[in-house]
């Protein structure tokens, strides 16, 4: 659950005015899955709540002073709410082919696979590949290789989202990065993964 503030005082929250703020992407109520994530903060590391589920509700309430705020909440459908680190710091910019900075997790390899999520929110060019990449000691000696099962499906428009999985016996190193490659000038988008200390089954 939670609250989406609308700021009456900016153009582009007029309703019918704009395609990306709260009130046009929410007001919608779908009956498709969403793909919801809330970040704690925008460093790489940072925890991240992340969830593919339905949204139950759209709820505007005027205050006294005038201020509109909504509450929204979802349930999630098939996997449950996952606690992710992000891959990225916040919302990533690329405009090449990129490798990203890595994160540490501190211990490894652990053998249970792990889940990710990708939300993209523009893209200009052709397509995209991001994709997970993984290394014992941070490509010193054990140089980066891609990560089974670890590349989103390609991007040639946004927005979008998508979550995958790897195998559920899988290895998984000390260290990730987010890779990107393809042919583009400008994608944003952000990163979480949950990496598996225990048997994960959905």
């Amino acid at each position: 659950s939670w609250t989406s503030f609308f700021n009456p005082e900016r153009a582009t929250d007029i309703p019918g005015t704009t395609t990306d703020h709260a009130h046009a992407v929410l007001s919608t109520r779908p009956t498709t899955d969403r793909h919801l994530m809330w970040a704690t903060a925008t460093s790489i590391g940072s925890p991240a709540a992340c969830m593919v589920g339905k949204q139950i509700d759209y709820n505007p309430t005027r205050a006294a002073d005038g201020s509109l705020t909504v509450s929204v909440s979802a349930q999630a459908n098939g996997f449950g709410l996952e606690w992710c680190d992000l891959l990225t710091a916040g919302i990533r910019t690329d405009t090449t082919a990129t490798n990203g900075a890595s994160r540490d997790f501190g211990s490894g390899p652990t053998l249970f696979g792990l889940q990710a999520y990708l939300q993209v929110f523009a893209f200009t060019g052709t397509s995209v590949t991001i994709k997970l990449q993984e290394s014992t000691d941070n490509g010193g000696t054990d140089p980066w290789a891609d990560t089974s099962g670890g590349a989103f499906t390609v991007v040639s428009a946004a927005p979008t989202a998508e979550r995958i999985q790897t195998g559920r016996t899988q290895s998984t190193k000390r260290y990730l990065r987010v890779i990107t490659t393809g042919t583009f000038s400008n994608v944003q988008f952000a990163v979480a993964v949950a990496r598996n200390d225990v048997s994960t089954v959905f």
